[in-house]
Protein backbone atom coordinates (compact mmCIF):
# COMPACT_ATOMS: atom_id res chain seq x y z
CA UNK A 1 0.00 0.00 0.00
CA UNK A 2 2.64 2.54 0.95
CA UNK A 3 4.50 1.37 -2.23
CA UNK A 4 1.38 2.18 -4.11
CA UNK A 5 1.02 5.72 -2.69
CA UNK A 6 5.08 6.50 -3.40
CA UNK A 7 4.02 4.81 -7.10
CA UNK A 8 1.55 7.80 -7.50
CA UNK A 9 3.35 10.65 -5.50
CA UNK A 10 5.81 10.06 -7.96
CA UNK A 11 3.34 9.25 -11.01
CA UNK A 12 2.12 13.07 -10.07
CA UNK A 13 6.09 14.29 -10.22
CA UNK A 14 6.19 13.03 -13.67
CA UNK A 15 2.86 14.78 -14.99
CA UNK A 16 4.78 17.64 -13.56
CA UNK A 17 7.84 17.25 -15.54
CA UNK A 18 5.43 16.86 -18.84
CA UNK A 19 3.74 20.17 -18.00
CA UNK A 20 7.17 22.30 -17.35
CA UNK A 21 8.54 20.67 -20.78
CA UNK A 22 6.44 19.02 -22.76
CA UNK A 23 7.93 16.01 -22.92
CA UNK A 24 9.96 13.35 -20.88
CA UNK A 25 7.25 11.48 -19.07
CA UNK A 26 8.07 8.12 -20.60
CA UNK A 27 11.65 8.06 -19.66
CA UNK A 28 10.34 8.40 -15.60
CA UNK A 29 7.46 5.96 -15.90
CA UNK A 30 9.15 2.66 -16.85
CA UNK A 31 12.03 3.47 -13.86
CA UNK A 32 9.27 4.01 -11.44
CA UNK A 33 7.27 1.05 -12.63
CA UNK A 34 10.63 -1.43 -12.73
CA UNK A 35 12.43 0.00 -9.81
CA UNK A 36 9.84 1.63 -7.25
CA UNK A 37 6.90 -0.40 -8.23
CA UNK A 38 8.80 -3.40 -8.54
CA UNK A 39 6.62 -4.43 -11.94
CA UNK A 40 8.10 -7.04 -14.96
CA UNK A 41 9.87 -5.04 -17.48
CA UNK A 42 7.38 -5.87 -19.88
CA UNK A 43 4.56 -4.69 -17.18
CA UNK A 44 6.26 -1.55 -17.36
CA UNK A 45 6.92 -0.93 -20.81
CA UNK A 46 3.04 -1.39 -21.42
CA UNK A 47 1.46 0.66 -18.26
CA UNK A 48 4.13 3.31 -19.40
CA UNK A 49 2.58 3.22 -22.79
CA UNK A 50 -1.05 4.10 -21.47
CA UNK A 51 -0.08 6.50 -19.31
CA UNK A 52 2.20 8.43 -21.42
CA UNK A 53 -0.65 8.18 -23.81
CA UNK A 54 -3.60 8.79 -21.81
CA UNK A 55 -1.63 11.81 -20.57
CA UNK A 56 0.15 13.37 -23.96
CA UNK A 57 -3.74 13.23 -25.58
CA UNK A 58 -5.41 15.42 -22.35
CA UNK A 59 -2.15 17.96 -23.09
CA UNK A 60 -2.89 17.69 -26.49
CA UNK A 61 -6.51 19.30 -26.14
CA UNK A 62 -5.28 22.13 -24.65
CA UNK A 63 -3.07 22.91 -27.89
CA UNK A 64 -5.64 22.03 -30.32
CA UNK A 65 -8.25 24.21 -29.01
CA UNK A 66 -5.37 27.20 -29.43
CA UNK A 67 -4.99 25.94 -33.04
CA UNK A 68 -1.28 24.43 -32.40
CA UNK A 69 -2.06 21.13 -33.63
CA UNK A 70 -1.94 20.58 -37.44
CA UNK A 71 -4.24 17.49 -37.59
CA UNK A 72 -2.70 16.37 -41.51
CA UNK A 73 0.81 16.19 -40.07
CA UNK A 74 -0.43 14.31 -37.01
CA UNK A 75 -2.30 11.76 -39.81
CA UNK A 76 0.45 11.15 -42.08
CA UNK A 77 3.23 10.63 -39.54
CA UNK A 78 1.22 9.63 -36.22
CA UNK A 79 -0.31 6.49 -38.83
CA UNK A 80 2.89 5.60 -40.06
CA UNK A 81 4.03 5.87 -36.57
CA UNK A 82 1.71 3.79 -35.11
CA UNK A 83 2.28 0.59 -37.29
CA UNK A 84 5.76 1.18 -36.36
CA UNK A 85 5.00 1.16 -32.58
CA UNK A 86 2.66 -2.18 -32.62
CA UNK A 87 5.64 -3.76 -35.21
CA UNK A 88 8.09 -2.88 -32.26
CA UNK A 89 5.91 -4.26 -29.51
CA UNK A 90 5.28 -7.51 -31.28
CA UNK A 91 8.94 -7.77 -31.55
CA UNK A 92 10.04 -7.37 -27.98
CA UNK A 93 8.50 -10.76 -27.15
CA UNK A 94 12.10 -11.75 -28.50
CA UNK A 95 13.67 -9.50 -26.23
CA UNK A 96 14.72 -10.52 -22.51
CA UNK A 97 13.70 -7.38 -20.07
CA UNK A 98 17.71 -6.79 -19.57
CA UNK A 99 17.87 -6.05 -23.32
CA UNK A 100 15.07 -4.01 -23.38
CA UNK A 101 16.33 -1.89 -20.18
CA UNK A 102 19.73 -1.51 -21.87
CA UNK A 103 18.30 0.13 -25.02
CA UNK A 104 16.01 2.02 -22.54
CA UNK A 105 18.77 3.55 -21.05
CA UNK A 106 20.35 4.46 -24.08
CA UNK A 107 17.25 6.19 -25.60
CA UNK A 108 17.43 8.23 -22.15
CA UNK A 109 21.01 9.23 -22.61
CA UNK A 110 20.46 10.24 -25.92
CA UNK A 111 17.00 12.36 -24.57
CA UNK A 112 19.86 14.17 -22.64
CA UNK A 113 22.21 14.65 -25.44
CA UNK A 114 18.90 16.26 -27.44
CA UNK A 115 17.98 18.40 -24.36
CA UNK A 116 21.77 19.87 -23.84
CA UNK A 117 22.38 21.14 -27.49
CA UNK A 118 21.42 24.91 -27.98
CA UNK A 119 19.43 25.04 -31.24
CA UNK A 120 19.48 21.71 -31.61
CA UNK A 121 15.39 22.56 -33.00
CA UNK A 122 14.96 25.63 -35.04
CA UNK A 123 11.86 27.71 -34.24
CA UNK A 124 10.71 27.08 -37.99
CA UNK A 125 12.01 25.79 -41.07
CA UNK A 126 12.70 28.61 -43.80
CA UNK A 127 10.84 28.88 -46.89
CA UNK A 128 9.22 25.54 -46.45
CA UNK A 129 6.93 23.83 -49.14
CA UNK A 130 5.18 21.46 -47.06
CA UNK A 131 6.01 17.73 -46.07
CA UNK A 132 8.63 16.14 -46.93
CA UNK A 133 7.32 12.87 -47.02
CA UNK A 134 9.82 10.87 -48.72
CA UNK A 135 12.05 11.76 -45.17
CA UNK A 136 8.79 11.92 -42.82
CA UNK A 137 7.23 8.57 -43.69
CA UNK A 138 11.06 6.16 -42.32
CA UNK A 139 11.34 8.64 -39.34
CA UNK A 140 7.57 7.92 -38.42
CA UNK A 141 8.71 4.24 -38.63
CA UNK A 142 11.52 4.39 -36.97
CA UNK A 143 10.00 6.69 -33.99
CA UNK A 144 7.30 3.94 -33.38
CA UNK A 145 9.99 1.03 -33.46
CA UNK A 146 11.59 2.26 -31.01
CA UNK A 147 7.83 3.53 -29.02
CA UNK A 148 7.00 0.04 -29.12
CA UNK A 149 10.12 -1.93 -27.89
CA UNK A 150 11.05 0.53 -25.30
CA UNK A 151 7.99 2.30 -24.42
CA UNK A 152 9.09 5.49 -24.78
CA UNK A 153 6.83 8.58 -26.55
CA UNK A 154 9.56 9.69 -28.94
CA UNK A 155 8.82 13.07 -27.81
CA UNK A 156 12.24 14.77 -28.45
CA UNK A 157 12.31 12.68 -31.66
CA UNK A 158 8.97 13.10 -32.90
CA UNK A 159 9.21 17.22 -32.39
CA UNK A 160 12.77 17.67 -34.39
CA UNK A 161 10.96 15.48 -37.32
CA UNK A 162 7.57 17.55 -37.29
CA UNK A 163 9.99 21.03 -37.33
CA UNK A 164 12.34 19.73 -39.74
CA UNK A 165 10.25 17.23 -42.75
CA UNK A 166 6.65 18.49 -41.36
CA UNK A 167 7.99 21.75 -42.35
CA UNK A 168 5.81 23.31 -39.02
CA UNK A 169 6.36 25.55 -36.59
CA UNK A 170 7.99 24.85 -33.01
CA UNK A 171 4.67 25.41 -30.96
CA UNK A 172 2.64 23.44 -33.39
CA UNK A 173 5.43 20.88 -33.38
CA UNK A 174 4.86 20.22 -29.70
CA UNK A 175 1.38 20.38 -30.35
CA UNK A 176 1.41 17.59 -32.89
CA UNK A 177 3.85 15.81 -31.27
CA UNK A 178 1.10 14.92 -28.40
CA UNK A 179 -1.08 13.90 -30.26
CA UNK A 180 1.52 11.48 -32.19
CA UNK A 181 3.00 10.39 -29.14
CA UNK A 182 -1.16 9.41 -27.80
CA UNK A 183 -1.73 7.43 -31.55
CA UNK A 184 1.65 5.82 -30.49
CA UNK A 185 0.96 4.64 -27.44
CA UNK A 186 -2.42 3.56 -28.08
CA UNK A 187 -0.86 1.19 -30.63
CA UNK A 188 1.88 0.28 -28.60
CA UNK A 189 -0.61 -0.74 -25.64
CA UNK A 190 -2.30 -2.64 -28.37
CA UNK A 191 0.28 -4.71 -29.03
CA UNK A 192 1.63 -5.43 -25.72
CA UNK A 193 -1.62 -6.73 -24.29
CA UNK A 194 -1.16 -10.41 -25.17
CA UNK A 195 2.44 -10.13 -23.64
CA UNK A 196 1.64 -8.57 -19.93
CA UNK A 197 -1.17 -8.77 -17.20
CA UNK A 198 -1.80 -5.41 -16.61
CA UNK A 199 -3.51 -3.48 -13.31
CA UNK A 200 -6.00 -1.66 -14.89
CA UNK A 201 -7.49 -0.17 -11.71
CA UNK A 202 -3.47 1.11 -10.07
CA UNK A 203 -2.71 2.06 -14.05
CA UNK A 204 -5.91 4.16 -14.40
CA UNK A 205 -4.93 5.43 -10.88
CA UNK A 206 -1.47 6.39 -12.06
CA UNK A 207 -2.41 8.05 -15.28
CA UNK A 208 -4.80 10.49 -13.58
CA UNK A 209 -2.33 11.51 -10.71
CA UNK A 210 0.40 12.12 -14.07
CA UNK A 211 -2.66 14.31 -15.56
CA UNK A 212 -3.00 16.26 -12.46
CA UNK A 213 0.75 17.03 -12.52
CA UNK A 214 0.82 17.83 -15.46
CA UNK A 215 -1.90 21.07 -14.89
CA UNK A 216 0.47 22.53 -12.03
CA UNK A 217 3.45 22.09 -14.27
CA UNK A 218 1.90 23.84 -16.92
CA UNK A 219 0.84 26.44 -14.40
CA UNK A 220 4.77 26.77 -13.33
CA UNK A 221 6.37 26.74 -16.74
CA UNK A 222 5.53 29.90 -17.85
CA UNK A 223 7.40 31.21 -14.19
CA UNK A 224 10.35 29.47 -15.12
CA UNK A 225 13.49 29.99 -17.72
CA UNK A 226 12.47 26.77 -20.42
CA UNK A 227 16.48 26.75 -21.05
CA UNK A 228 17.28 26.17 -17.28
CA UNK A 229 14.59 23.51 -16.75
CA UNK A 230 15.85 21.55 -19.75
CA UNK A 231 19.38 21.51 -18.64
CA UNK A 232 18.57 20.34 -15.55
CA UNK A 233 16.29 17.64 -16.96
CA UNK A 234 18.82 16.56 -19.15
CA UNK A 235 21.38 16.11 -16.17
CA UNK A 236 19.15 13.75 -14.14
CA UNK A 237 18.27 11.57 -17.74
CA UNK A 238 22.43 11.16 -17.49
CA UNK A 239 22.43 10.82 -13.53
CA UNK A 240 19.17 7.56 -13.92
CA UNK A 241 20.36 6.54 -17.25
CA UNK A 242 23.90 5.65 -16.94
CA UNK A 243 23.22 3.35 -13.91
CA UNK A 244 20.71 1.57 -15.65
CA UNK A 245 22.67 0.98 -18.72
CA UNK A 246 25.66 -0.08 -17.04
CA UNK A 247 23.73 -2.66 -14.35
CA UNK A 248 22.42 -4.13 -17.47
CA UNK A 249 25.01 -4.62 -19.75
CA UNK A 250 26.87 -6.13 -16.57
CA UNK A 251 23.97 -8.73 -15.77
CA UNK A 252 24.28 -9.16 -19.93
CA UNK A 253 27.72 -10.29 -18.90
CA UNK A 254 29.24 -8.03 -21.22
CA UNK A 255 31.57 -6.15 -18.15
CA UNK A 256 32.17 -9.67 -16.33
Amino acid sequence: MAGEALGLALAALMGVSLGLLGGGGSVLAVPIFVYVLGYGVKEAIAMSLAVVGATSLFAAVGHWRRGDVSLRVALVFGTVAMMGTYLGARLAAFFGGAAQLTLFAAVMLLAAFFMLRDGAVPEEVPGRRGMRLALLVPEGLAVGVLTGLVGVGGGFLIVPALVLLGRIPMRTAVGTSLLVIAMNSASGFAGYLEQAEIPLGFMTAFALAAMAGSLGGAAVAGLLPQKTLRKGFAGFLILAGAPILLENIYQSGVLN
